[in-house]
């Protein structure tokens, strides 16, 4: 949607704002709506989920607790297919929640009750963001997220459910062949010739090794490894 300003076309930011408490919704819409947006409101989470994936939006406000499909099933699914920005704005005030809709994707995350000024304030702040990295011509980093793991190839960071974790160089290396060839089942040795770029010469418990490392870091129980799969008398796989 456009409004004419100054004899220009000036284009209106859209935003959805998925959530269920109609006060709320509401207050967020007169806000936002005051601030030049185009606000469109989504009461249940599988048809928030649909209009979301299926037009074109610039922001999505999302709260977590809604019929049908929660919030954080929303943001895993919009970002599998979807670069905006999205804040999340929940009752849910616990530290695990936050981390946890933040390793999925969120751009943010507000407890209620909020002020709604500062509501408008974020999202004019990760709009002004996302338009610069646009306008910019700059690349986004090359990141890989899988089920709360997220590994930004770029900037050689790892992130396990919002929270960072320090690899060596030969252990991210190591960790983003697998997680780049995903369901590929590759040997000790293919494995030691592609990250320690040699021939392993029997070698290949270094392999192990940083296998075991690595799994200590980005797995929940690393003797029943969710990400990285030992397939016996092979070598292993990287599961999503």
């Amino acid at each position: 949607m456009s409004t004419l300003a100054c004899g220009k076309v000036q284009v209106m930011s859209r935003i959805l704002i998925i959530e269920d408490e109609d006060s709320i919704a509401d207050l967020e819409k007169d806000y936002l709506e005051l601030s030049d947006f185009e606000v469109v409101i989504e009461n249940d989470g599988l048809k928030g989920l649909e209009v979301a994936l299926k037009e074109d939006w610039d922001l999505l406000i999302l709260d977590l607790m809604l019929p049908g499909i929660d919030g954080f099933e929303i943001c895993r699914k919009i970002r599998e297919s979807r670069n905006m920005p999205i804040i999340i704005v929940s009752a849910r005030k616990d530290d695990i929640d936050k981390i946890r809709g933040l390793g999925l994707g969120a751009d943010d995350y507000m407890t209620k009750p909020f002020s709604p000024s500062e509501l408008v304030a974020r999202v004019k702040a990760h709009l002004s963001r996302y338009d610069r990295l646009v306008k910019s011509g700059i690349p986004e980093n090359d990141v890989v997220e899988i089920r709360g793991l997220k590994i930004d190839k770029t900037a050689r960071r790892v992130w396990v459910n919002g929270e960072e974790k320090q690899f060596t160089t030969k252990e991210f290396d190591l960790l983003t062949f697998l997680a780049s060839n995903p369901d590929r089942v590759f040997s000790k040795d293919e494995i030691f010739r592609n990250i320690w770029d040699m021939d392993s010469i029997g070698d290949i418990a270094t392999v192990t090794v940083h296998i075991k490392k690595i799994r200590e870091k980005i797995e929940a129980d690393s003797s029943n490894p969710q990400y990285i799969e030992t397939i016996w008398g092979v070598g292993y796989r990287f599961r999503v």
